[in-house]
């Protein structure tokens, strides 16, 4: 734990949600199961193994002292989740979480809950992904938008943000959905979303006919039992991207799976989506950084023919 201990002591006094330390990435032995996540003005550390109760308070006195030299004059607040396999069991260290708990990156604000379910409603590591659409809304307004497996609309907001005239967001979780409509309304975008409560895969036919688009997200999940399994799945979405994507427009392919390198989306789209040109790998953020960029998060950008 003392890698994580020596972040703790050395970190800075976090504005914008962002991951303080990446264990997961292997950079730090001894440590793989650890990470830890500022979303102000809460801390999130999660551990991917039980963690003890001795391990705990001195986690807890660790994030009591470095609290003491960044922000003395408030109270310390802390949340530990425990995650294995599928599920999470959450706990309240210290101090309080806000209700709406609004977190920013780059200005745009985002809610998130971090005492309820596996995931928290922002993804920390897309932060590059985020940052692309917004520079392509801007080099490029007006742009149509389809958003597949949306979650809570985080790249919906940004598109519109950088001037995207319509984003149709898409997902099976309403609860997601609805969450990413607070999104918008939290920052002011009163128009141009949609938000369709659906199964992407039966229900082409109307994402098909509401097209073209001028940007397509892919991000589903690597591994949703009953829903999506990356292997065999992917290539369904792949061969969809002629029909979606407008000559000349983009598609942005996300996979975040330590078992499938970039080869397995390179590979895939070449047999699916031939004409499309890969344009670059996005770089995951630095507090991201893993033994092997294999295993890290794939963000690809694609270009279809004009």
């Amino acid at each position: 734990m003392q890698a994580l201990l020596n972040a703790i002591a050395t970190m800075p006094l976090p504005t914008d949600a962002q991951r303080i330390f990446h264990g997961r990435g292997g950079l730090h032995p001894g440590c793989e199961q650890w990470t830890l996540d500022a979303y102000p003005p809460v801390w999130l550390v999660t551990s991917f193994v039980p963690a003890s109760e001795a391990e705990l308070s001195v986690l807890h006195a660790a994030l009591a002292a470095r609290w003491m030299q960044l922000n003395p004059d408030a109270p310390l607040n802390w949340v530990f989740q425990y995650r294995h396999e599928a599920r999470a069991e959450t706990r309240l260290m210290a101090g309080s979480v806000p209700e709406p708990h609004v977190v920013t990156e780059d200005g745009t604000g985002f809610r998130v809950h971090l005492l309820r379910g596996l995931n928290h409603g922002f993804f920390l590591d897309m932060a590059e992904g985020r940052r692309w659409v917004r520079a392509l809304g801007a080099a490029r307004p007006g742009l149509k938008v389809l958003n597949l497996f949306a979650y809570t609309c985080a790249f919906s907001v940004v598109a519109l943000q950088s001037g995207a005239r319509q984003v149709i967001n898409v997902d099976m979780s309403d609860g997601a959905l609805a969450i990413g409509k607070r999104n918008h309304q939290q920052n002011g975008l009163g128009g141009g979303a949609s938000f369709l409560p659906h199964d992407i895969f039966s229900s082409w036919g109307k994402i098909t006919r509401s097209g073209p688009y001028d940007l397509v997200v892919l991000d589903p999940p690597s591994y949703q039992k009953g829903s999506f399994i990356a292997e065999k799945d992917y290539a369904r979405l792949m061969r969809r991207l002629p029909d979606l994507v407008a000559p000349g427009g983009h598609a942005l392919l996300c996979l975040n799976s330590p078992k499938l390198g970039v080869a397995f989306l390179q590979d895939t789209m070449r047999e699916q989506a031939a004409g499309f040109h890969f344009m670059q790998r996005l770089p995951n953020p630095p507090a991201f950084a893993d033994v092997s960029d294999e295993r890290a998060l794939k963000v690809l950008v694609y270009k279809a023919p004009d």
